[in-house]
């Protein structure tokens, strides 16, 4: 089973957190079954961009890095408190930890950020957030990552992608690393894509 870490800041976007665990538990049951989603946060309670509310399943303090093969971050909204926590330092040695052992790091949007401020993209490809003034990319070049302006952009085993719209594919592109290319595409079939 290949068990992915759906790493939630408090003010995280629920539809950026949301294609992780459909498309992972689309192919649980329809797929490969191999893949397994386990959410994890700095909160008993997480409250979403939009009011949303959520449980994690475990909190960061008990991730055990060796147990999963892989770390999905969804972006959110400075209003809404997502910095607190994606910036926090133990929010940014989880992403250490997954870097330092090669294992794949996925996110949306300004769920770079954290990947940016942790120290693991410096002098690497990325990109976040690049509409309204590119605001959100500016602040990335200065962690040191290249910005490249692409929806999506994958540096070894850092996933990167622009805003909201790219979610899906950077899911399914999680999927398919995670899995092979010809399990993405029944996936992806399967669900109307």
């Amino acid at each position: 089973m290949k068990k992915v870490l759906l790493l939630l800041a408090n003010g995280f976007e629920a539809y950026e957190a949301s294609v992780f665990s459909d498309v992972l538990g689309w192919n649980k049951l329809e797929g490969d079954g191999t893949t397994l989603v386990v959410t994890a946060g700095m909160r008993q309670k997480l409250k979403c961009t939009w009011n949303f509310t959520v449980i994690p399943e475990i909190q960061v303090s008990e991730i055990n890095v060796n147990d999963y093969d892989a770390l999905a971050i969804p972006g959110g909204f400075e209003e809404a408190g997502f910095y607190e926590d994606a910036f926090s330092e133990e929010f940014l040695n989880i992403i250490r930890q997954f870097n330092s052992t090669g294992r794949i790091i996925a996110s949306i949007c300004v769920g770079a950020l954290p990947i940016g401020k942790s120290g693991i993209l410096k002098g690497r490809n990325g990109t976040t957030y690049n509409l309204n003034g590119s605001r959100r990319q500016r602040q990335l070049s200065e962690f040191g990552v290249n910005i490249v302006n692409e929806s999506i952009v994958i540096d070894n085993n850092v996933i990167t992608s622009y805003n909201p719209s790219t979610a899906i594919d950077v899911a399914f592109k999680l999927l398919e690393m995670l899995t092979s290319a010809d399990n993405c595409r029944r996936v992806k079939e399967l669900m109307g894509f």
